[in-house]
């Protein structure tokens, strides 16, 4: 019997050593890479990125509190949003760029989110960053742009729970413009608004009101942020403001359907460059790649109409951003390390690599949905091809590269481990309670030869040169700062690869945060389905929880009525309603619903509720019929 359990065991680790072999032989060839993984340890990166009072529900538990009276000697509350790398400045422009690619992962990859079981995750690191731009937004022409400073902040190396540095708050205004960061701020809220709008469509309002009112500002008073802000013209200097103003136009073109916005691209499309800029980046500073591809949505769906000659230019730049990184363009290409890596700049390249392969996946998406095609001086690429390319970038970040190194931080087993990063590199205040001081962390902590005590999951490491030579040493923060502009991107490009490569779909036991409760002072509301109909429908998600791994809301409906007329015996149609519904009564019509008979006549300008509890999206209110 002992032999016989004996060769069993041998047969179960050989068996064990062959599929770790074969395992390790797919990785190799980038066919393995678990990118659920990647993904989920993409939006933890947001949360150690975190500044302000943490939620009760934190995974990163080496973070505290931090920051947590930003604004408060300017008589603004300003506390929350996120530290921009591995400092503690709140750079506005790569911060409002980040929640731009978080949303946009969303909005088009949302399903791919929910699959992952990571759309929960994802909405909640959206909106710590909305949250914090609501509040920056005191006046339609003001907006509060940056935290910090980065010369004083750079003179420390503190952990943010120790924050000693200023924390000076810088403001744009009629007389000391940003168009570029006010137009990233009105873009990242209008994707945002494109984002939350399935579930919960109050919130998505708000956002999109502050959106246009912020496009209106920067349209309005033009300049470059770093010329009103000239402390951040160090760390991140804008080149100009054009291809903002004709960013946030198209996300707030896709999010309202107001042609305004579609001929805001077109007539401005020669003087702002959006059809003249042939470019081979896309970053927080350069959206001319970003915004011909959006518009090339509009274009090949064959919804332009009398724009279609102009969009046909914004797709032709868009083909030749995608030419570029798959080499088909005539010698006009984007460079590529001898690993296959594109390469942009010396300092922090993966965040090219990362928005860029990003990019291509979704414009392999909208070719993909409209059966169009890519064409290029050195012949012609289909979607597939995009996506391809997409895939190699990130197989490179994962580990499939001359290093054989993950940079991404956490993800696999050999990893940088002396990331440049505050935080990260010190103790936590959980484990080291004695406060850390400014020249203390240099001397202590800074300079050790050993690995940072804390892993921070999700960074994305600035990556190797155009030899594909990386050193990992905290001094050399041009290879291992991480950023959130460069962590974003990875978002939706791991929730893309994790639903088309489904040979991993192991996920991160990371619970669904259910995010916030809106607390709305000011509705916006939808409009109605049925013209004519004087009622308005204020949707808004009350409370949620989360049970054996779904999550439920609370949904809270306000039906007003908005004439100075009484309606009566109005009759209501709530699609996809998928949970319990109180404060109406069924009729004999699937799907339609009657007011209860205490309220049959809805006087001019009152209002009454209902309320529904069901988990994911939220149900579709119309009116069928009223008196």
């Amino acid at each position: 019997m002992m032999a016989v359990t004996t060769r069993l065991m041998l047969l179960i680790s050989l068996l064990n050593t062959l599929f770790f072999a074969y395992e390790q032989t797919l990785v190799r060839a980038g066919g393995g890479f678990d990118y659920g993984d990647a993904l989920g340890k993409s939006l933890l990166f947001f949360e150690a990125q975190r500044s302000g009072k943490l939620p009760a529900v934190q995974n990163v538990k080496w973070r505290g509190d931090s920051a947590l009276h930003d604004g408060f000697l300017q008589g603004v509350d300003l506390v929350g949003g996120y530290y921009d790398a591995g400092d503690h400045v709140k750079f506005g422009l790569p911060m409002a760029f980040a929640v731009t690619m978080l949303s946009w992962a969303a909005v088009d990859f949302g399903k791919e989110l929910s699959e992952a079981n990571q759309i929960g995750n994802a909405l909640w690191s959206i909106r710590w960053g909305t949250d914090y731009f609501l509040k920056a937004h005191t006046h339609p022409n003001l907006l509060w742009a940056q935290v910090g400073d980065g010369a004083s902040d750079h003179y420390c190396w503190e952990r943010a729970e120790d924050m000693t540095t200023p924390r000076t708050a810088y403001q744009l205004g009629p007389y000391s413009p940003g168009s570029d960061l006010a137009g990233e701020t009105a873009a990242s809220l209008a994707a945002a608004s494109l984002a939350f709008r399935p579930y919960n469509s109050s919130y998505s309002n708000v956002l999109l009101n502050h959106a246009e009112q912020l496009f209106s500002f920067a349209d309005t008073y033009r300049g470059v942020y770093d010329d009103s802000i000239p402390s951040a013209k160090d760390y991140y200097a804008s080149s100009g403001y054009d291809d903002e103003l004709l960013w946030a136009a198209a996300w707030l073109y896709r999010a309202t359907e107001k042609e305004y916005y579609l001929n805001y691209v077109v007539q401005n499309a020669a003087s702002l460059g959006g059809t003249g800029w042939a470019v081979r980046e896309f970053s927080w500073d350069n959206k001319y790649a970003g915004v011909q591809i959006l518009l090339s949505k509009v274009f090949v769906e064959g919804g332009s109409g009398a724009y279609t000659s102009t969009l046909s230019q914004y797709k032709a730049k868009a083909d030749f951003f995608a030419c570029a990184c798959l080499q088909k363009n005539g010698g006009y290409n984007v460079e590529l390390t001898p690993g296959g890596l594109v390469y942009v700049r010396e300092w922090n390249n993966l965040q090219y690599v990362s928005s860029s392969a990003f990019l291509l996946a979704v414009y392999s998406e909208y070719l993909l949905a409209s059966n169009a095609a890519v064409q290029c001086p050195s012949g012609s690429l289909n979607s597939q091809d995009l996506l391809t390319f997409a895939k190699s970038q990130a197989d490179y970040i994962l580990g499939n590269n001359p290093k054989s190194m993950s940079y991404l931080v956490g993800y696999g087993t050999y990893y940088p481990s002396h990331v440049h990063h505050r935080g990260a590199s010190i103790a936590s205040v959980f484990a080291l309670e004695a406060v850390v001081g400014c020249v203390e962390g240099y001397e202590v902590w800074y300079n050790r030869p050993q690995s940072n005590p804390n892993v921070i999951h999700g960074a994305l490491a600035g990556g190797p040169d155009n030899n594909d030579d990386f050193i990992d040493e905290r001094s050399n923060y041009a290879q291992t700062e991480p950023t959130i502009s460069g962590t974003a991107p990875l978002v939706g490009l791991f929730a893309k690869l994790s639903s088309a490569n489904p040979f991993y779909r192991v996920y991160p036991k990371l619970p669904i945060r259910s995010y916030p409760a809106t607390s709305v002072t000011k509705h916006v509301p939808a409009p109605l389905t049925k013209p004519g109909a004087p009622v308005i429908f204020l949707h808004s998600i009350t409370t949620s929880w989360t049970t054996g791994g779904e999550t439920y809301y609370r949904h809270k409906v306000i039906v007003k009525n908005t004439s100075k007329s009484p309606i009566t015996n109005l009759k209501l149609q709530i699609e996809n309603l998928t949970g319990q519904l109180y404060g109406l009564s069924p009729t004999s019509e699937k799907g339609v619903y009657e007011t209860p008979k205490n309220l049959r006549v809805l006087n001019g300008g009152s209002e009454f509720q209902f309320v529904y509890i069901q988990g994911g999206p939220q149900a579709k209110v119309s009116v069928t019929s009223y008196q």
